[in-house]
């Protein structure tokens, strides 16, 4: 059993990609559709994305946009050269089926390329939600309580998950190593439990991505 990777997600200002940089999570997500309040410009999350440290994989988050909106984002990086070294990756955090996401998998793809990882976002308010993230054609699946509502759901709708999961909604430094104890997720999503004052907060930042790493993944 291994610590979950670590997503800081609605970065927005380079004070966000400083702090970011400064404790190093695994992933970090840009809002890339309009109308919500941690929405940035594609100019501007690609110009915040050559300010993030390499090390640290960057996610496009988007709510049902067009298949060739996704796929601009994954488009600006140079997979020849010095941004193959980085990892991209696209979470759909929408009503996206599985057609979309094969029809976006042809639309991202360049020649050589193993493929843009692609996260499906579900709002999980019964086992029939669980089960239809368990049968997904994504890559990877996120559980959430919905979009950017920053409280969490019934965590005993997933006992019994088979499937690796990101673990989303309501997460912060008070409480995400309880989640992982008791759930055991393959990663975990945080946005609003790291925010004083509806902005990024270096002090949450830190100590939320200290209580994963700090935490005994045989615990629990």
């Amino acid at each position: 059993m291994s610590t979950p990777l670590i997503k800081l997600c609605g970065m927005r200002r380079r004070e966000d990609i400083e702090a970011a940089n400064a404790v190093l999570p695994d992933l970090v997500g840009f809002i890339l559709s309009p109308g919500y309040r941690r929405s940035v410009a594609l100019s501007d999350a690609l110009a915040l994305i050559e300010e993030l440290d390499p090390r640290i994989a960057h996610v496009g988050v988007f709510v049902d946009e067009p298949i060739e909106a996704v796929a601009r984002f994954t488009h600006a990086f140079d997979f020849d050269g010095g941004d193959a070294a980085r990892t991209v990756m696209v979470q759909l955090h929408g009503n996206e089926d599985d057609f979309y996401i094969e029809r976006l998998r042809h639309a991202m793809a360049y020649p050589g390329w193993m493929g843009i990882p692609i996260i499906k976002a579900f709002t999980v308010r019964s086992r029939e939600d669980v089960a239809r993230a368990e049968a997904s054609a994504a890559d990877y699946v996120l559980l959430d309580n919905g979009t950017g509502t920053g409280e969490a759901f019934d965590w005993s709708l997933l006992e019994g998950v088979a499937r690796p999961y990101f673990l989303a909604g309501g997460l912060g430094p008070d409480n995400v190593a309880d989640a992982i104890a008791r759930l055991h997720p393959f990663g975990v999503d945080m946005s609003s439990g790291i925010e004083t004052d509806g902005w990024k907060d270096p002090a949450k930042m830190r100590a939320a991505v200290r209580a994963v790493r700090d935490h005994d993944p045989t615990a629990g």
